[in-house]
């Protein structure tokens, strides 16, 4: 769980983690554009694209850090959290289309094959690109810890990609210079493209699971329900059901009550229950409803599976 902070600072991380990553998209795209130049390096190439389309996903990125915290209106109740997630499936996108460019060059360059010039700087344009990818990769690490944004995430994860790909092109330009082996520059240059699709792949599939309301985490829901099932007064608990959006929890469940208690009664111990589960999850939105224990009805737990069992 990410530790409580206030909205405004949450804000300020998103946007600052959104502003370096455009920024580092942009520096590393002009030095590796001059690495590429001067070296005629296939895997040089095939990072530089990268980083051009980290630049289209990092501002993606930003759009989505600063629409998705958007206030409530009456035309979006639940906000706009969800913003994210479709940043992140862009972003998947992108990485795929770079990784279709460079598996069709590499294997143009398989036939017609090209020698590498200048591979000792290559090397040292490339090392300083990977120290720049990683310190932004420490930043991204640390605001991710504090806030929840799927967007800043799956932007992490690309420049982890990068930063793997980056050490490949320097192991492939150091194997050139001292082993003249031009074949490896072209093959490097097709694994990286490989694992590209394969991050594509996951990024894309976690935005979806987002966008068609995936449940939950299984631990944060037990969490839930052991703050709930300790409450005096709380006799069961079902149609446990819950979603996510951005950095908000959806969280919806019905508590079941002594049928003779008054309506005032088991709202106040509503009450409680949802500031138990708010000092759980600072930014969570509850919706609890009270059924008397003990009522035969049809309920959401007979349709699906994962009940909510004090």
């Amino acid at each position: 769980m990410k530790s409580s902070i206030n909205r405004n600072n949450e804000t300020f991380l998103k946007k600052l983690a959104a502003t370096a990553s455009i920024g580092t998209a942009f520096v590393l795209t002009l030095i590796k554009t001059y690495a590429a130049f001067m070296t005629g390096s296939l895997s040089v190439l095939s990072s530089l694209i990268d980083s051009l389309s980290d630049i289209l996903a990092s501002a993606i990125t930003f759009i989505a850090v600063h629409y998705s915290d958007k206030p409530r209106n009456s035309r979006h109740r639940y906000g706009y959290g969800k913003a994210e997630a479709v940043s992140a499936l862009l972003q998947s996108a992108f990485i795929a289309g770079s990784a279709g460019f460079i598996l069709y060059d590499g294997f143009y360059r398989f036939a017609n094959p090209k020698q590498i010039e200048e591979a000792t700087f290559g090397i040292i344009i490339m090392i300083i690109c990977w120290l720049i990818t990683l310190a932004l990769i420490l930043l991204q690490k640390y605001i991710i810890k504090r806030v929840r944004s799927q967007a800043i995430n799956a932007d992490s994860g690309h420049y982890t990609v990068d930063l793997l790909s980056n050490g490949s092109v320097i192991l492939s330009l150091f194997v050139v210079r001292y082993f003249n082996w031009a074949w490896f520059d072209v093959a490097t240059a097709i694994l990286i493209a490989m694992y590209l699709l394969y991050n594509a792949g996951i990024i894309a599939y976690e935005a979806l699971e987002e966008i068609t309301d995936k449940e939950i985490a299984e631990a944060d829901r037990q969490k839930i329900i052991d703050a709930v099932s300790h409450i005096d007064g709380v006799l069961g608990c079902h149609d446990f059901r819950s979603r996510v959006s951005g950095s908000v929890f959806f969280v919806e469940l019905h508590l079941e009550f002594d049928g003779n208690k008054t309506l005032y009664a088991t709202h106040k111990i509503s009450d409680i229950a949802e500031a138990k589960i708010i000092a759980l999850f600072p930014q969570a939105q509850v919706i609890i409803h009270q059924d008397p224990y003990g009522l035969k009805e049809k309920r959401l737990d007979h349709d699906i599976e994962g009940a909510c069992k004090l």
